[in-house]
């Protein structure tokens, strides 16, 4: 597998629709042991760094971004408790916390929101998707790759 590089965020495309994520490669963040599969075909330009470890990309016409995160974890903080920590929206659509993991999703100013984060032993792993929600089938198949792909350390 690839480490994600300057030269592949460079990489030009003419569209971002989900339906194109024909080009994939797996980020990784050294300090924390975070890898997750990430089309590089559709999130293009970098957007920032996130709290913690990470990177934050987005597609070229920016209506749709990626937040790949890992924060340290203090010892014994459920995935519940850090849910709650972080005050998401009271209009959760869906939701799921397990003993070690959680992904919660809504929509928000017609965007779809979708976070999962995986707990290890000293790290939270996490992805957070936002994208336009009137393209909801389109991106299903590469919101469900990254979810999916997303381990730790």
């Amino acid at each position: 597998m690839k480490t994600f590089s300057a030269a592949v965020i460079a990489l030009s495309v003419a569209s971002a629709v989900p339906a194109q994520a024909d080009t994939w490669t797996t980020y990784r963040i050294p300090e924390s042991g975070t890898s997750v599969d990430i089309p590089i075909s559709i999130f293009t330009e970098p957007a920032g760094k996130p709290d913690g470890y990470g990177q934050k990309f987005r597609t070229p016409d920016g209506s749709a971004d990626l937040t790949i995160q890992a924060v340290r974890r203090d010892r014994g903080t459920s995935p519940a408790a850090f849910l709650a920590a972080r005050n998401p929206p009271s209009a959760i659509v869906y939701k799921r916390v397990a003993p070690d993991f959680f992904v919660v999703s809504s929509v928000k100013r017609d965007k779809i929101w979708y976070d999962r984060c995986n707990f290890a032993r000293r790290y939270v792993h996490c992805v957070l998707i936002n994208y336009p929600a009137a393209e909801k089938r389109q991106w299903d198949e590469a919101v469900t790759r990254i979810s999916h792909s997303l381990s730790g350390g």
